[in-house]
């Protein structure tokens, strides 16, 4: 091959590499584009809960200054914080161990026992997700009241140990990809159902178990439609309901707001954080298999 040849050959391939290399930079520019577009309004309110009132909306004021620490301790003494939190914590751990539980079971045995009628019954429990909540939130509101549930946390506790549809079908498409081998060889050797359940689907699906567990979670520590329809006892309040009445007497007191806000933000950032990598892989494994 020619010295004339070899340029030839490596033009189109130096143009290839440089066209990769435009779109790589195009790419990551976008990115952080909208990674700014999402981050913005959670530092403004971080910065905002480091304020004065009077820096709040003062269009040059991008960082505090000077930087005011106090203003966490005041709003988190307005309120009785801690026992808002303790409430919002157990109905967290309740609302986790349920739904990890009933979904499991009923995953399992959509996903690995053959009985009839099992496709159409699936498809029903899918079917409920075109529901919105608003539609049914006033029939289920009648039931929990005939039931004389309302002032408690059992309508919010409850519920959780009857599965959710879109947990199901998450677990479901999991237990899926598992090697429907594994269960047969348990079989020959005399397991039940229960004991394949027990001890080789749940141990083999820990990543989606996690991601089940940390979407309960974050919709619990964040739900406030929950608590504001059934919960009247200001001693029962969760967190969400203790900001809003927070905005109820201290509407104007913006910086005290963001520091209430920010520190019931942290958990759900340093647990997303603390569970990405299984978070990301519960996610992605869920859909191999159909």
């Amino acid at each position: 091959m020619t010295a004339v040849e070899k340029a030839a050959g490596a033009a189109p391939m130096k143009s290839r590499r440089s066209a990769d290399r435009i779109r790589l930079v195009v790419t990551h520019l976008s990115l952080m584009a909208l990674a700014v577009v999402f981050v913005a309004p959670f530092y403004w309110m971080v910065s905002t809960s480091l304020k004065q009132d009077r820096q709040i909306f003062d269009p040059a004021s991008w960082y505090p200054n000077p930087v005011m620490w106090a203003n966490y301790k005041h709003a988190l003494t307005y309120i009785p914080f801690l026992r808002y939190t303790e409430n919002t914590l157990l109905i967290c751990a309740v609302s986790m161990f349920g739904t990890v539980l009933s979904c499991s079971l009923v995953a399992y045995s959509f996903g690995r026992i053959q009985w009839k009628g099992r496709d159409a019954l699936f498809v029903l429990v899918l079917a409920t997700l075109m529901l919105p909540g608003q539609v049914t939130m006033i029939p289920v509101f009648l039931i929990f009241k005939w039931l004389g549930w309302i002032g408690s946390y059992k309508p919010l506790l409850v519920p959780t140990f009857f599965g959710s549809a879109f947990y199901v079908f998450l677990l479901r498409q999991f237990f899926r990809s598992i090697p429907a081998e594994l269960s047969e060889s348990a079989r020959m050797d005399g397991a039940t159902e229960g004991g394949i359940y027990a001890r080789i689907i749940m141990p083999l699906s820990k990543p989606a178990l996690a991601t089940v567990a940390l979407f309960t979670f974050i919709g619990a520590w964040t739900d406030f439609m929950g608590p504001l329809l059934f919960i009247n006892d200001p001693n029962k309040y969760t967190l969400s309901l203790g900001l809003q009445q927070f905005v109820s007497q201290h509407g104007a007191e913006w910086s005290m707001l963001m520091a209430a806000s920010t520190v019931m933000a942290l958990p759900i950032i340093v647990l997303y954080f603390l569970a990405q990598r299984t978070f990301v892989e519960g996610i992605t494994l869920t859909g191999i298999k159909g």
